[in-house]
């Protein structure tokens, strides 16, 4: 007896077999249960997803002897007959081989005549983009109004080679990719049905090879089954579908965690000497550190998902959550660049390095990696910025130094301190982001800078209590990073002592509020206040008094009278009764702003 590939022996031959295209199935029932039925249907996807298989399908529910129906019963002659491949009134045409004009004309001179057997006469076209336009003009006329017994069922991997005029004349259903973790369900039944033992994670490698194509994964477990005789090992498998060693992502994803730059230069000697495809081995290294992501943020969905490993919750455990996504934007950023490299290693090699480079420095030292066989040194470099914007701490740190950072209209002007205090030293490590991580801000336009009245502190009701000029003073000493830095900037207090702190958190930044960032600002302000300090994190809808909100206030106030000494300035009236000048508010800031830093 002749052996019958899966693709073919399992091809669905009603619409409850059909896997991963609901949506066309349910619109396709419900047309035949309510007999609305269409002259011309166009199937459209990838290959290997479906569409030969649900215009067959159809066409049985066509002529079936109890149809039209969306339940064809399987066992009548017209059944039978379709299944095979023999029914007389189904003509399938592979428009790739038969694109000339002349063939599609004889095709359709035979169409005004009823049909042998079958209710219908069935035209199924296969490719049907390959046509030439010749052949589509010819088949117009007929597409648009064809005999009552006759239906057009089209197939195509490229729609948008079809003229508008023919997608017009047709029903048009897009057939999807199926999900790895579909494809994997249906070679388990398969596997089950013909009594083979296969591994999970052989069926997960090759339902990922198949790339939403069903029939490649059929064709490819047909090949790993011979590759295995008559088993399916994740070991095999991978080695017939050369994909690289399992552990190379992770082991690499250790690496940059640990530093290690001579690692990662063995790993990709490894993975040469496999001949791994590099391209493959960064998706490979990207997607771990996806599952990493999800692990650090919906833990409960990392675990339920196929394909899971136990390094993601430890990496998600011991990788800061910034480098996650530092070294995954690193690593799209390299994957773009590889063809543009010298060679692919290279850029490989570049892409790793460029991850080491950009992480946080500790203790003012950054490792650099040395060719293998050499142990690897630290060398100092200046310390990077940090995430969160300088100018908040700086600002805070002047405005919580200086008690009369403004000054009364009317009197004499005094010198208006300086905004721009250096930063405390940092003692942590600061995040670098990668130059083309991000693209470039826009240029502002050029400010005009005025020397503002000072302000009295006594005109400024909205300045800080005693608690929150405290706070206004801590907080440039807090050591932090990213996105914790930026909450704690935009967070009062309602207590503030050596033994306990309560952060008033907006109801805008709430949402920002995880375990991590609430220990990372714990160990803030233990490291600033004390080891036995307790933090607790309120949520408020009230304002509160920040030190972005408290620099913004101030800042505001100080544009006011900027824009105040514009308006009384005689030069500026006459500029304004003689040109008709006008005053571009955006552009107004104080002199006391735009001073150059430490001048």
């Amino acid at each position: 007896m002749s052996h019958q590939v899966l693709a073919r022996k399992w091809r669905p031959t009603s619409f409850p077999e059909v896997v991963g295209q609901e949506h066309v199935v349910r619109a396709l029932s419900n047309a035949l249960d309510q007999q609305r039925l269409h002259h011309a249907f166009l199937f459209t996807g990838t290959r290997g997803v479906g569409k030969t298989t649900l215009a067959r399908i159809l066409s049985r529910c066509f002529n079936c002897e109890t149809g039209p129906t969306s339940t064809p019963c399987g066992t009548c002659v017209a059944c039978r007959e379709i299944t095979e491949g023999r029914h007389v009134d189904l003509l399938e045409v592979d428009a790739a081989s038969q694109t000339k004009v002349e063939q599609t004309r004889e095709l359709l001179e035979n169409a005004q005549y009823a049909p042998a057997r079958g209710r219908f006469k069935i035209y199924l076209i296969d490719e049907v983009h390959m046509l030439s336009r010749s052949s589509f003009n010819a088949l117009l006329k007929t597409l648009e109004e064809p005999p009552a017994h006759v239906k057009f069922l089209l197939a195509t991997t490229d729609p948008q080679k079809l003229p508008v005029t023919v997608l017009s004349r047709c029903l048009q259903f897009n057939l999807r990719n199926l999900p790895a973790d579909q494809i994997q369900q249906q070679l388990r039944k398969v596997l089950e049905g013909e009594d083979i033992q296969a591994e999970d994670e052989a069926l997960w490698c090759i339902a990922r090879a198949a790339d939403g194509s069903l029939r490649d994964a059929l064709s490819l477990t047909d090949q790993a089954i011979a590759y295995g005789d008559g088993a399916l090992q994740v070991g095999e498998v991978r080695d017939m579908l050369g994909a690289i060693d399992a552990d190379l992502p992770w082991r690499a994803l250790q690496a940059l965690q640990a530093r290690d730059g001579a690692g990662l230069l063995a790993l990709v000697e490894q993975a040469a000497g496999q001949g791994a495809n590099f391209e493959s081995l960064i998706d490979e290294v990207l997607e771990c550190l996806h599952r990493v992501s999800v692990c650090q943020v919906v833990p409960e969905y990392a675990t339920a998902r196929p394909g899971s490993d136990p390094r993601e919750a430890e990496l998600a455990a011991s990788l800061p959550a910034q480098d996650v996504q530092l070294f995954y934007q690193i690593g799209l950023l390299g994957r773009r660049d590889l063809p543009l490299a010298p060679e692919p290693r290279i850029g490989l090699e570049m892409t790793f390095l460029r991850m080491l480079a950009f992480l946080p420095v500790a203790d003012s030292a950054a490792v650099v990696a040395n060719p293998p066989g050499q142990s690897q040194q630290a060398a100092p470099v200046p310390p990077v910025a940090s995430s969160a914007p300088d100018d908040v701490k700086k600002k805070t740190a002047e405005l919580a130094a200086t008690p009369q950072s403004v000054a009364a209209p009317g009197r004499a002007e005094a010198p208006a301190p300086a905004l721009r205090m250096s930063r405390p030293a940092p003692s942590a490590p600061m995040t670098a982001v990668a130059p083309d991580a991000f693209p470039p801000s826009p240029e502002p336009a050029t400010p005009v800078t005025v020397r503002a009245d000072p302000v009295h502190p006594a005109a400024d009701a909205g300045g800080p209590d005693a608690i929150s000029r405290t706070w206004l003073e801590l907080y440039p000493r807090l050591e932090l990073l990213g996105v914790s830095d930026r909450l704690v900037s935009e967070c009062g207090v309602r207590e503030c002592t050596p033994q306990r702190v309560i952060l008033r958190v907006p109801e805008a930044h709430a949402g920002l509020v995880n375990d991590t960032r609430r220990e990372e600002i714990r160990q803030a302000l233990r490291a600033a206040l004390g080891p036995d300090l307790r933090l607790e994190l309120e949520t408020t809808a009230d304002g509160v008094c920040s030190p972005a909100g408290e620099v913004r206030r101030i800042t505001a106030l100080r544009k006011a009278e900027a824009v105040s000494a514009l308006e009384r300035d005689p030069i500026v009236h006459e500029l304004r009764d003689r040109l008709g000048a006008q005053i571009k508010l955006d552009t107004v800031q104080p002199a006391t702003d735009s001073r150059p830093a430490g001048k």
